[in-house]
């Protein structure tokens, strides 16, 4: 019998569920798009019920291609955006609450201030409390709380389950558990006042949780798995020191340190944080995570905004019309900075122009501006762990771009080995509900199944030192920029 999986894939502009074979090869797919709302500056909504229905559609659509059921279903997603709906209806009673949502800035100032708790907007717990705090009588209502996984696996198995994987529960992501993700934080959940009943039961990443009933055939769903954390098994780092980088809209790297667990829940001293990277038999494998708050939002920058190029792929062809920037520096800091520096005041830095500067080296500047910032957080894991790091594993539609690519083995000084399909996370996904099935026989299988779409070495002529220096320079007259807003530190 052949083997095939489901992937449900959900980032925060839209979804899509994919056909994988046991070799992790995409065969088909249906893409869904489903942007978030921002009714204000800072409020980052969607509509959970909508979400749900265009995730069904979309596996009905892919499926309708094939004669036969799929095996099993796997589901990874953003992490960190919130839905509370009503177990007994299941409806949610308010928007979801995306991960770029803003509102709760001050509840995480008045956590810091009173509990020294460091939490920020991003992760779930200030969510969850905002939503409640906004529906009537919430504390006499049987309400459940999910990220995206937990709502699209009730929804999947018409409500048979109530369930999230040690990735998406983590501390990091929620704020809700305690430092080596054992259990709840308590002093948390009752000081923001959620109750433990409508918390999922978290289970391992891979594992059968229930029955896709509303799916032809009612697969198993058979994994469950935060997006970073499914992108590094899908390039298959699944040993210590095996690492990848995501350049998306942002940038994510995420590296495999091992068993040892963290005991305190902050920020690492360099700027990254300890995460679980997956949890199989009811043990967690850890590592750590560096954020680029704008990768490539930069060149939509370039775009749609300056004009400079027609589409994103032109900015290889364009970069490659000089062969360097001409002495020009690009801060990609459109948002802030992130790891190592954490500075939300700072802002994108354009330096070292000239009257002979053209368009190329301005393209040129933004792209490499892009591996520049790469390296610094690959430089703070490594600080952070004193894990060492022998090459650097690519996906994210930015893996597509030559330049991009080159620039970033020449930053870092590593060789990049560029994914065979931009969405590594539906290869990691997929594996986990292979591995949930027996059909493969370890974690340890991922990296096996790796094959690189081509491996970049840095270019030896490079004067490696002398480009960092200059760039630590450009980084710091980027800082700062907004002194109120650099004070913040979640």
């Amino acid at each position: 019998m052949i083997t095939r999986f489901l992937v449900l894939d959900v980032g925060t502009t839209g979804l899509r569920a994919a056909v994988v074979d046991e070799r992790l090869d995409v065969v088909a797919y249906a893409y869904r798009a489903n942007p978030p709302d921002t009714p204000f500056d800072g409020l980052v909504e969607f509509d959970a019920t909508r979400l749900a229905e265009l995730a069904l559609d979309a596996c009905h659509d892919v499926l309708s291609e094939f004669d036969e059921t799929v095996s099993a279903v796997g589901i990874t997603n953003q992490r960190a955006s919130t839905v509370v709906w009503d177990r007994a209806t299941g409806v949610p009673v308010a928007p979801g609450l995306g991960w770029q949502d803003l509102r709760t800035i001050t509840e995480c100032l008045v956590a810091k201030a009173e509990h020294d708790w460091t939490i920020a907007p991003n992760q779930s717990i200030t969510k969850i409390a905002s939503i409640l705090a906004g529906v009537d009588n919430a504390t006499d209502r049987d309400l459940c709380f999910g990220t995206i996984d937990s709502w699209l696996a009730w929804t999947l198995s018409g409500g048979a389950v109530h369930v999230s994987d040690a990735t998406n529960m983590s501390t990091t992501t929620t704020g809700l558990r305690v430092a080596d993700g054992s259990d709840w934080d308590h002093q948390r959940l009752d000081a923001f006042g959620i109750g433990e009943a409508m918390l999922p039961t978290v289970v391992d990443s891979a594992g059968i949780v229930a029955d896709a009933v509303r799916l032809p055939g009612s697969p198993p769903i058979a994994a469950l798995v935060g997006d970073q954390q499914a992108s590094l098994i899908g390039q298959g780092c699944v040993e210590v020191g095996a690492a990848k980088l995501t350049l998306g809209t942002g940038g994510m790297f995420d590296l495999v340190t091992g068993a040892e667990s963290p005991t305190e829940v902050r920020r690492n001293p360099a700027g990254t944080y300890a995460l679980p990277t997956w949890q199989l038999a009811g043990v967690r494998t850890w590592g750590a995570e560096g954020i680029m708050l704008s990768a490539g939002t930069n060149v939509e920058w370039l775009r749609d905004d300056l004009g400079l190029i027609e589409t994103s792929d032109q900015s290889h062809q364009i970069a490659n019309g000089c062969a360097d920037t001409g002495g020009v520096v690009y801060v990609p800091a459109l948002l802030g900075l992130g790891t190592p520096r954490w500075d939300y005041g700072a802002r994108g830095a354009l330096l070292g122009l000239t009257r002979g500067t053209e368009r190329s080296h301005v393209v040129r500047a933004v792209l490499e501006g892009v591996a520049h910032r790469s390296a610094d957080i690959i430089d703070a894991a490594r600080t952070d762990t004193g894990v060492r790091i022998e090459a650097l594993r690519l996906d994210g539609g930015m893996s597509e771009n030559p330049t991009v690519v080159q620039s970033l083995a020449d930053a870092t000084g590593l060789p990049v080995e560029v994914s065979p399909t931009p969405e590594a996370t539906t290869r990691g996904a997929a594996f986990l509900a292979g591995l949930a099935l027996g059909r493969f026989t370890s974690i340890g299988d991922a990296a096996q199944l790796w094959r690189p779409a081509s491996v970049v070495q840095p270019d030896p002529t490079i004067d490696r030192t002398a480009r960092r220096s200059r760039w630590a320079d450009a980084v710091d007259r980027a800082g700062g920029w907004h002194p109120e807003l650099s004070a913040l530190d979640f």
